[in-house]
């Protein structure tokens, strides 16, 4: 029976929005409005496949793209804690599902050497095309009318799950670890002896709390809830669990 840690990656592994750093990459630093108005709530994935598209337009090359993405700062104590983790693949399986993209994240973890750390990443793909601009897709399509429609992380949690299981290979306990709104969804597959880990201050402890205030929840969410402000809160937690 092993640990499963799932983490968000925005906010939460690093600490800053992968998908507004990239604009450091610009001249001036920032989005003309013309492009910024385009955004639709729901429809993040396409505004940054726009936001790409008017980044190769200004002749940024993928390697300066690139180089940007890898000075993103990571949360406090996460490289000790993805370190922790990659020492310890017997017990543990790490995975990353995230609203960012399959380049951004692999460019940055690997540029910090904790690439070995996590199993899977389950994000939007993304693909230089022959131009040079990076191009963007929807991670998949679902009918859950609470999550944004590229991903639902429920989903993909459970599928992820279903899979582990068919290969034989349980759970004792997961550890979901994120900060956002769309990791509201996915809290609601753990069992009782899991835990959901928000980061304080941030929306998905907010959303938590009112979970947590519902009479009617308790059926639906099980979870124990315990907020966190740095990686090394969420590295003492699992180290008690592990009973190291």
């Amino acid at each position: 029976m092993k640990t499963l840690m799932v983490f968000d990656f925005d906010h939460t592994v690093v600490d800053a929005n992968s998908d507004t750093w990239v604009v450091r990459c610009l001249p001036g630093q920032t989005l003309p409005d013309s492009v910024k108005n385009t955004y639709r709530k729901g429809h993040w994935t396409e505004f940054m496949g726009r936001v790409m598209n008017y980044i190769g337009g200004q002749e940024v090359s993928p390697d300066r793209v690139q180089s940007v993405m890898e000075t993103i700062p990571f949360t406090d104590g996460m490289t000790d804690l993805l370190t922790f983790i990659s020492e310890n693949k017997r017990t543990i399986d790490c995975i990353v599902i995230s609203d960012s993209n399959t380049m951004f994240i692999e460019w940055i973890l690997r540029a910090a050497g904790l690439q070995e750390a996590v199993d899977q990443v389950f994000t939007n793909p993304a693909k230089f095309n022959g131009l040079g601009y990076m191009e963007v897709q929807c991670y998949h399509s679902h009918d859950c009318n609470q999550c944004p429609i590229n991903l639902c992380k429920k989903k993909v949690l459970e599928l992820y799950l279903s899979e582990q299981s068919d290969r034989g290979v349980e759970y004792e306990r997961i550890f979901y670890v994120g900060d956002g709104g769309n990791d509201l969804c996915p809290t609601f597959c753990l069992r009782g002896n899991d835990v959901v880990m928000p980061r304080k201050g941030y929306t998905l402890e907010k959303l938590l709390a009112k979970v947590e205030g519902q009479e009617d929840n308790s059926t639906s969410f099980r979870a124990r809830v315990l907020a966190w402000s740095s990686g090394t809160d969420i590295l003492q937690e699992l180290k008690a669990s592990l009973q190291l």
